[in-house]
């Protein structure tokens, strides 16, 4: 499997974000996508989610589903963490998995530390147990392509240490990952995509 980008252009607001950008990560490979705020980092995950559309260039995946589109294969974990806090840690992962399937959902609430929370309405999480909560369904449901936008906010050193795991595991099974951040992935090997304003 290979995700490519081809000379895309991303505007939004009447404002280019970014031109003739082109990328390629395939199958068992990490892609840190980084730079200053206003880069185009998010523009560039959502553009690869189908949130955002391209204003020009192409955007293809080999190897994958041709039944799907990339949107369908890809996890997408924003900076919000869209749970809703008036159903359970345990309730919000059964949605996430029903919504997102087909795959049923694996026993994931213990790979991300929140084991003994399962019955807490999710609304006193506290920020770095929502953003668990949201790696959660990145394991839930299969899918090989994760988009990441700064997957450690709100992260302490142990729970950092697990989505290194976590995505070490997903590489590993032949998963790729495009992940925008500021800091480091705790990947070896992982490639890096500067991006500066206006290129």
């Amino acid at each position: 499997m290979r995700l490519t980008g081809s000379d895309l252009v991303c505007i939004r607001g009447g404002r280019h974000v970014f031109r003739n950008l082109s990328f390629a990560v395939g199958a068992g490979e990490a892609l840190a996508v980084t730079g200053p705020n206003g880069a185009g980092k998010s523009s560039l995950l959502r553009l690869v989610a189908g949130l955002v559309h391209p204003t020009g260039g192409r955007l293809e995946l080999t190897g994958g589903d041709p039944e799907l589109s990339i949107a369908e294969q890809a996890h997408y974990l924003g900076h919000q963490d869209a749970l809703k806090p008036a159903l359970t840690v345990g309730e919000n992962l059964a949605f996430w998995a029903r919504f997102l399937g087909p795959t049923a959902p694996k026993p994931t609430l213990a790979e991300v530390g929140l084991d003994g929370l399962a019955h807490l309405p999710a609304l006193y999480l506290s920020a770095g147990q929502r953003r668990r909560l949201s790696l959660a369904r990145l394991i839930a449901v299969a899918r090989p392509i994760w988009l990441l936008d700064e997957p450690t906010s709100a992260l302490d050193a142990a729970a950092q240490t697990m989505l290194s795991e976590l995505m070490r595991s997903h590489l590993a099974d032949g998963g790729l990952i495009l992940a925008a951040t500021h800091g480091p992935l705790g990947l070896d090997g992982a490639r890096e995509l500067r991006l500066g304003g206006g290129r």
